[in-house]
């Protein structure tokens, strides 16, 4: 599920929302295209509208309080599901694959988390409905250390591979041009 997070930055000559929904709107079309996933939306109120215009039709949205974690999980839980993966809506140019080892882990743990680089998160998953000691975290701080501390074991946490998003203009130099995917991103970038 692609979370709507706020995004702190956008390359000169970009207008802000048109970046943020840029990126969101990549993030949303590779969840819809992926295979054996159901994809959705979490915003809240202040972002239904964008949540709105970027979700493919019939695709679910779901209002959250916060833009962190555990709201989205719960709600994913009320709905009839039994594992959910959080997706930061700022990675244009994740692969499908580093959504698939993000979900992998939940066969025999808890709880996955993909580190973002440096700081935060790409995404956690965890089995449904999420287990009581996961804290609720923001994917801009959230860490597996973060996470472990409040795991019975540390070992209920699996880390699984990073992938970058786009926070900051040294994060521009992340973007894989190769990659398939990221249109709408790469078109306000000027190609």
């Amino acid at each position: 599920m692609a979370l709507l997070v706020p995004v702190p930055w956008h390359p000169p000559g970009s207008e802000p929302a048109a970046w943020r929904a840029a990126l969101a709107e990549d993030v949303v079309d590779l969840l819809a295209r992926l295979a054996q996933a159901q994809p959705a939306i979490a915003a809240t109120p202040a972002d239904r509208a964008l949540a709105e215009e970027i979700a493919w039709p019939g695709m679910r949205i779901y209002q959250v309080p916060t833009a962190t974690v555990v709201p989205v999980l719960k709600a994913a839980a009320e709905d009839g599901f039994d594992q959910a993966a959080v997706i930061a809506a700022d990675a244009a140019d994740v692969p499908g694959m580093i959504l698939g080892k993000l979900l992998r882990p939940l066969e025999r743990k808890a709880v996955a988390i993909a580190p973002a680089g440096s700081s935060g998160a790409l995404g956690v998953a965890s089995v449904l409905p999420p287990p009581e000691w996961l804290a609720d975290h923001d994917l801009d701080t959230v860490t597996p250390m973060r996470l472990r501390r409040t795991a019975p074991q540390p070992s209920d946490v699996e880390s699984t591979p990073d992938w970058h998003r786009l926070r900051g203009p040294a994060d521009l130099a992340a973007l894989d041009p190769a990659l398939e995917g990221w249109e709408n991103t790469r078109t306000l970038l000027g190609g």
